[in-house]
């Protein structure tokens, strides 16, 4: 592998791209701490010879003073510059990563499964789940490398007495690095498999601690499973990681010996050369305790801490490169014109990226500019698949989107994207006022109350109010209140020039007579531009100029509602079996069904 591509290598590379001169301080005080031990070994040995010889102790007390404070104190300082840069290494990689995510046109890279094991490990990193968080990382890298410098500087000093002996040092203490690693099989700790286990524990910690799913796991009498499956998938984490990391019998042995036979040969040289009078005390304290000081190159925290730091690296740097081409869309120069949107549908298919099967296959549809188009289909039928081709998130497989009789990848993608509203059933639900809610990029203040009066929610807040409970003055909404507000987002971009509205089940949380009245509302607001809905609820697609039923990838039946029923097709079908439920003509507050 070359240098570069390691791990470690990635990993230290990203320290002077976080911060260059808290880096740089970083670095210095490691070598600074790693050498100190050494000197205060020289400071004892000096020490000693000047009582020995009834010399002045002044300058080997100051030196041993001096370095012991500096001991002292350069280890709080370098954990402070440690845990700053490691928050900083955190934040760098929080970028890197958002950069990664958000700049291509396309989401392929956010849904593509071979990214998601490393997208799990560069989102999660700092919270603690796969691992310490980046800025205890660093911490401990410091005092590991500390550890390592001290024992180089160790090395170093024991050439006075001889060059052999730390020569058999250094090679018997770095030989634990070849045989307990090897022995840890460092590779099995990023495999598929123990990835999957990170993934699943994780998937279950959010069960247990999110509030989202707080209230079924209560009703359903889940907690405890909740906790049982946390625990569970934990515990197999570790036993994984533990297999993959555990020292083997074997190397051990050979550890042990090898590094015991070295010091036996170093401390007898030591120990002939004081007897037989050709190593005074003095230079025997220093040499004794820098023999001692090589150890700290020996296998240990070091090796453990960099593969956890690592990872998270690794799997950024990693990501940048692959989401860039898995999101990229072929870019277009070609302007949109204003006004509504005809599309046309030519001989379309496609497949997610990965996957064999075929949402659409020849998919033919034409929709005049200015109308309104409900698709309707059972689940799994690409009703949302072409909401999110015709907003340009993925590319035909083969065929073409054609937008007033241009190539849609022929258009350029951003100014295309100004012309379409959307609601989506995962639609947005922004930390923001209700004024920043309805209108991100900005709106007349005209434009965002019509909006909401249009989409039902006039009366929901003021406009500064933030929606969001964790902060003062905010307030929450509920599921449907969250429909309108998203509503009339798109009825307000609507207001600033768009010519598509997509809605994607846009009143799935509302109740039935309030969906109904909403979406005449909706008709109204959005007349003269192409609207196209998708929705299971056949009281709001009725409205619509004309109704495509999708099935098998293709469309098996196009027209009114009036002219569906009376072909008594597929459509017929599906709106007979949902007026069943819708048979009485009061409910119990004595209101009238009247909506089919």
């Amino acid at each position: 592998m070359v240098l570069r591509e390691r791990p470690e290598w990635q990993f230290f590379a990203v320290l002077p791209k976080a911060d260059p001169v808290l880096a740089v301080v970083w670095w210095l005080l490691l070598l600074v701490r790693g050498a100190l031990p050494a000197v205060f070994a020289i400071a004892m040995g000096w020490l000693v010879g000047a009582v020995q010889h009834h010399n002045e102790l002044t300058g080997p007390l100051v030196l041993m003073g001096t370095t012991f404070v500096l001991l002292q104190v350069l280890t709080p300082v370098h954990q402070a510059v440690s845990a700053n840069l490691g928050s900083l290494v955190a934040a760098w990689l929080n970028d890197e990563l958002t950069r990664a995510c958000v700049q291509p046109p396309g989401i392929g890279h956010l849904e593509d499964p071979s990214l998601a094991e490393d997208l799990t490990v560069a989102r999660e990193f700092d919270r603690g789940q796969t691992g310490p968080p980046m800025y205890m990382n660093v911490d401990f890298t410091a005092s590991s490398l500390v550890e390592m410098v001290g024992g180089i500087a160790a090395a170093v000093v024991l050439f006075g007495f001889s060059w052999w002996a730390p020569v058999v040092l250094v090679v018997a203490w770095s030989a634990t690095h070849w045989l307990l690693r090897e022995s840890g099989v460092w590779r099995d700790r990023n495999t598929p498999e123990v990835r999957s286990a990170q993934r699943h524990a994780d998937y279950a910690y959010q069960l247990a601690v999110e509030p989202a799913a707080a209230k079924e796991l209560r009703l359903f009498g889940l907690a405890g499973w909740a906790v049982e499956r946390f625990t569970e998938r934990r515990r197999r984490l570790f036993e994984l990681q533990y297999t993959a990391t555990r020292l083997r019998e074997r190397p051990m042995i050979w550890s042990l010996l090898i590094v015991v036979v070295a010091n036996g040969v170093v401390f007898w040289a030591l120990g002939s050369a004081a007897v037989g009078g050709d190593l005074g005390l003095d230079r025997l304290v220093v040499f004794a305790q820098v023999a001692v000081g090589v150890s700290s190159i020996a296998f240990g925290g070091l090796n453990w801490v960099l593969d956890g730091a690592a990872a998270p690296v690794v799997a950024v740097r990693k990501l940048k490169p692959a989401m860039a081409p898995a999101g990229a869309l072929p870019g277009g120069s070609r302007s949109v014109s204003q006004g509504p949107v005809g599309i046309r549908l030519r001989d379309l298919s496609f497949s997610y990226p990965r996957s064999s099967r075929a949402v659409f296959d020849g998919l033919e549809l034409e929709i005049p500019a200015g109308s309104s188009l409900a698709v309707v289909g059972q689940n799994g039928a690409g009703k949302t698949t072409l909401a999110k081709l015709l907003c340009r998130f993925y590319d035909p497989s083969s065929g073409a989107i054609e937008i007033d009789g241009s190539d849609l990848r022929d258009l350029d993608v951003d100014g295309y994207r100004t012309r379409v509203a959307a609601v989506f059933q995962d639609f947005l639900r922004l930390e923001l006022s209700l004024r920043d809610n309805v209108a991100p990029g900005g709106a007349p203040e005209a434009d965002i109350l019509a909006a909401l009066a249009d989409a039902g929610a006039s009366d929901l807040a003021s406009l500064d109010t933030r929606l969001a409970t964790g902060y003062e003055g905010g307030t929450d909404l509920s599921g449907g209140q969250w429909q309108r507000v998203a509503l009339a987002r798109a009825l307000c971009a609507v207001r600033q020039g768009a010519g598509l509205v997509l809605l994607d089940e846009p009143t799935a949380q509302l109740d039935v007579r309030g969906e109904a009245a909403i979406f005449d509302r909706i008709l109204t607001a959005t007349r003269g531009v192409t609207t196209i809905l998708v929705s299971h609820r056949f009281s709001t697609v009725r409205h619509v100029d004309r109704i495509c039923v999708l099935e098998h990838g293709r469309v098996i039946e196009l027209g009114s509602h009036d002219e569906l029923m009376a072909l008594g097709g597929r459509y017929r079908t599906m709106f007979d079996l949902q007026a069943q439920r819708f048979a009485a003509e009061v409910d119990e507050e004595g209101m009238s069904y009247d909506t089919l």
